[in-house]
C-alpha cells in the first residue's frame, strides 16, 4: 500500500469515526423525549379510565339501594314498622302465628292480680304472640330508636303479695335498648301477623 493510499484510507476512517461520533450523541437527545413523553402519557391515561369505571360501578348500587328500601316499607305505618323491628329484635320466638299489640296506659299495675303490685310510670306497649311460649316484650318508646324494656312476664307466677319492692325492683331496672332497622322482609313478614288488641 502507497502512502497516498494509506493517507486516504486514514482520513476515511476517521471522517467514519467522527460520524458515528456526532450520531451517537444526536440520537439519545431526540429518543430520550419521545420515551419519556409516552411513557409519562399511558400511565394517565390508564389511571383515568381505572378510576372512572370503579366509581361508576360503586355509585350505581348506593343510589339504588336506599330508594327500594324505602319503597319496601312506605305502605306502612311507623308504629307497624316499629312494633315488628322491637319484636324480630327482642321477641323470644319469632315463628308466630300472631304478633299481638297491647297498650298499657301509666298508672296500671304490672300484676294485676297482687295488690302490693308496682305501677307503671309510663304508657307502655306489651308485644306478644298468640301462644303463651311466645312470650312477650313490654316497653316504652322514646321516639329515637330507643325503647325502656321492662322485665315483666306475660304471666305472673310465685307467691302472693310479693310486696312493693318487688315490683318498685323491677321498674328500677328498666334497660334502655337501642333498636336495630332489621331486614325489611323480615319487617313485612311481622307487620302482616300483627294484631291489635282492644
Amino acid at each position: 500500500m502507497n502512502a497516498f493510499t494509506k493517507t486516504l484510507y486514514v482520513s476515511g476512517v476517521m471522517l467514519l469515526l467522527a460520524g458515528c461520533g456526532d450520531n451517537t450523541n444526536e440520537e439519545p437527545e431526540n429518543k430520550v423525549p419521545e420515551e419519556n413523553t409516552v411513557s409519562e402519557q399511558t400511565p394517565e391515561k390508564t389511571t383515568e379510565e381505572e378510576s372512572a369505571t370503579p366509581m361508576e360501578e360503586e355509585t350505581e348500587p348506593e343510589e339504588i339501594t336506599p330508594e327500594t328500601s324505602e319503597d319496601a316499607l312506605a305502605e306502612y305505618s311507623s308504629k307497624e314498622i316499629e312494633y315488628a323491628r322491637v319484636w324480630l329484635q327482642l321477641g323470644p320466638n319469632q315463628e308466630l302465628d300472631g304478633l299481638y299489640v297491647n297498650h298499657i296506659p301509666a298508672g296500671t299495675p304490672l300484676n294485676v292480680d297482687d295488690e302490693t303490685s308496682g305501677t307503671y310510670p309510663e304508657d307502655v306497649i306489651q308485644l306478644a304472640g298468640s301462644r303463651l311460649v311466645d312470650g312477650g316484650v313490654t316497653y316504652s318508646g322514646n321516639g329515637n330508636g330507643t325503647l325502656n324494656l321492662y322485665n315483666v312476664p306475660l304471666r305472673w307466677d310465685g307467691v302472693y303479695p310479693a310486696g312493693k319492692e318487688f315490683y318498685d325492683e323491677i321498674i328500677a331496672n328498666t334497660e334502655l335498648v337501642a333498636i336495630d332497622v332489621g331486614e325489611d322482609e323480615e319487617v313485612i313478614r311481622l307487620i302482616e301477623l300483627l294484631k291489635m288488641e282492644p
